[in-house]
């Protein structure tokens, strides 16, 4: 088992959301219409189109890619709860938030910056999106729905050691990255292992940025393209199920981050209706069940996860 201080600061993560999240469920129960029915004209919209949009990306257990997921089912639900039909749009990352917002992006560390006008293909992505600074500025995130961070990892043959985890996790990154002083490093832009983000340049690292996608990410470590990739936690605990013995965990790069559904900014009718939804999945213990059913292994490493959303 991992025991970086992730696992206990989740907890704490969770807890920030806990009063929200109580309020949510009264609110369900007092007057379940009013958190969303009169925001805006979004939800109006998509039941007078009939189809609720769904932006996704192969990633991990939430879009397979084989027509299942766990975003996949809650965005199907949603869409059941909405009394509309559901579609799966395909995006990658470089055009989701284009496709959803209509504005082409690009990010600089924790700044973004406009760069055109594209056509809108979605209403809602939803692929284990990380709530990161520069996304922020640009779309709208739901509660969360799934916990993360981002870790070093390495092919398990190499001669550098998993750190020695300490009760501080600023520590504990500092270790980490000592580590990667003339090594390789792969990373991805416009994602949330973007090495950018945590200041790896300073590292020494000899740094890459992937041309594949974030599912390819430990395939291209275990082909011995990279000494170290980052990977956040939902990929790394895959691959550590899919590879068992080929690839091991080094340390946490980040702190505890919060993976949720993105919308535009202007449809807030839509994020709290979402919301709405949420809270009743997490209310009558549905959404521990669709959890559970694709990260079965999630409650090893945050073992406070589920429970800490009821």
């Amino acid at each position: 088992m991992i025991s970086f201080p992730l696992v206990r600061r989740w907890g704490r993560s969770a807890a920030r959301h806990r009063v929200g999240l109580t309020a949510m469920l009264l609110a369900v129960v007092l007057a379940p219409q009013t958190l969303w029915a009169s925001a805006d004209d979004s939800v109006a919209a998509i039941k007078e189109r009939g189809i609720l949009r769904h932006l996704g990306i192969p990633y991990a257990n939430f879009v397979t890619g084989a027509g299942d997921g766990m975003d996949v089912e809650l965005m199907q639900g949603f869409a059941r709860w909405l009394g509309v039909d559901y579609e799966y749009v395909q995006t990658d990352w470089s055009r989701a938030i284009g496709d959803l917002t209509g504005k082409e992006v690009k990010s600089i560390g924790d700044d973004v910056q406009i760069v055109g006008d594209v056509p809108i293909k979605g209403d809602i992505i939803a692929n284990g999106m990380t709530v990161i600074p520069w996304r922020e500025k640009v779309v709208a995130f739901a509660e969360p729905t799934f916990p993360t961070q981002v870790w070093l990892m390495s092919r398990a043959d190499t001669a550098v050691s998993p750190i020695q985890p300490t009760n501080n996790l600023v520590d504990d990154i500092v270790q980490t990255k000592s580590v990667l002083a003339g090594k390789s490093l792969l990373g991805k832009l416009d994602t949330c292992l973007d090495p950018a983000l945590y200041d790896m340049e300073r590292t020494g690292a000899k740094i890459s940025l992937f041309d594949g996608t974030l599912n390819e990410l430990a395939p291209a470590l275990l082909a011995n393209e990279s000494e170290f990739t980052l990977l956040d936690v939902p990929d790394a605990l895959v691959a550590l199920q899919k590879w068992p013995g080929e690839i091991k965990v080094i340390g946490p790069v980040s702190e505890p981050q919060d993976m949720a559904p993105a919308f535009r900014p202007e449809d807030k009718g839509l994020r709290n209706a979402f919301n709405t939804y949420l809270a009743e999945l997490r209310a009558d213990g549905s959404f521990d069940a669709l959890t559970l059913k694709y990260y079965p292994f999630v409650v090893e490493y945050f073992p406070d996860f589920l429970s800490a959303q009821n």
